[in-house]
């Protein structure tokens, strides 16, 4: 009902106007996830930030702000930009805005910045004293809802973190790595997971079509592919995603499998599932398509299935102290020579 009424509010708003519906969003975005992405994205049908619009406006909550109204930030403010500027759904950035969305500011929204509706998750932001942050919004009349991503937040990456710190503990000094010669049985492996039960993101094929652009390599086009965990994706996933699509025209992105991730760092890694990585590499502006569960040593099928034309990795990877691990994952583009290193 609320959401007929809203596609009719604002049909009826983009009939009256010959410039576009812009929708403001704000939010610290810290340790940013796929449940950011999931409040940023355009889906459909359901009214998600975006689609309540034609341009979406972020507004970064900086560091001060969040120390006086709430805490600290994991990450500083120009990383967390760097992540929201990378998300493919957002139009423009607003930096310096502030916690409480007062009426001065607010006013300022909607007069400099020509905003129309501001949207916030359906779960409760609150001031210090308790009042409602959006409460002037409301009244107005100019605040819309979205829905909230249940089992995913910052707190919740950082708890998985200090468990994978419990799981470490089982390592003595001057003992092997889990998964180095004379590791642990399997059974032991499991015990040492049993003790921190992440929680586990379940796809559906509807939320991967809502990530994915869609987008098909025109022919003649020079596909990119990089591979990784792209764990707890961070502005330097951005940075070498960046660097990669600057290679070719179309990027792909191998995405390895929780067990290869594990097999390689030990049982307590990766801090967020196979499905959870996608979905964050998939949210960023710079990838065009990624392969779910990549295998980690590239073959000539592989190359040839997808018609890969350069394959790109960074000068500092997490396998690059492998040696020659490192040397036999791409001994086939070497080969081919197509391979090539970024720094």
């Amino acid at each position: 009902m609320i959401r007929n009424w809203l596609a009719s509010a604002l049909g009826n708003a983009r009939r009256r106007r010959t410039r576009p519906v812009r929708v403001y969003l704000d939010g610290c975005f810290d340790l940013m996830h796929y449940g950011h992405a999931n409040a940023l994205r355009q889906p459909r049908p359901a009214p998600q930030a975006k689609a309540s619009g034609d341009e979406l406006v972020v507004g970064l909550i900086n560091d001060a702000e969040m120390i006086r109204f709430e805490k600290p930030p994991v990450m500083n403010e120009e990383e967390r930009h760097t992540l929201v500027d990378a998300v493919k759904w957002v139009d423009e950035i607003l930096t310096d805005v502030p916690y409480d969305l007062n009426p001065e500011f607010i006013q300022d929204l909607f007069t400099k910045h020509r905003i129309d509706y501001i949207i916030h998750g359906d779960d409760p932001c609150r001031l210090p004293d308790g009042s409602d942050a959006y409460a002037h919004a409301r009244r107005l009349g100019r605040f819309r809802e979205i829905t909230h991503t249940q089992g995913v937040s910052a707190a919740d990456i950082v708890e998985r973190m200090l468990h994978c710190y419990d799981v470490n503990r089982f390592i003595k000094d001057g003992e092997p790595h889990p998964q180095g010669p004379g590791s642990p049985t399997c059974a032991d492996t499991q015990t040492i997971l049993s003790k921190f039960p992440q929680r586990k993101h379940l796809p559906t094929s509807r939320r991967l079509v809502q990530f994915s652009n869609g987008r098909v390599a025109p022919g003649g086009a020079r596909i990119v592919y990089i591979d990784g965990a792209f764990d707890c994706f961070h502005p330097g996933h951005v940075k070498i995603l960046k660097a990669a699509k600057a290679q070719g025209d179309f990027l792909l992105v191998g995405i390895h499998t929780d067990e290869e991730v594990q097999a390689r760092r030990g049982p307590h890694l990766p801090i967020m599932n196979l499905h959870e990585r996608s979905l964050s590499v998939l949210s960023c502006k710079y990838v065009d398509e990624v392969i779910i569960g990549a295998p980690c040593v590239m073959t000539d099928d592989l190359m040839t299935t997808f018609n890969i034309s350069t394959v790109v990795r960074g000068s500092t990877s997490e396998t690059s102290c492998l040696g020659p691990v490192e040397e036999e994952r791409y001994a086939v583009p070497r080969a081919a020579g197509v391979y090539r290193e970024l720094h």
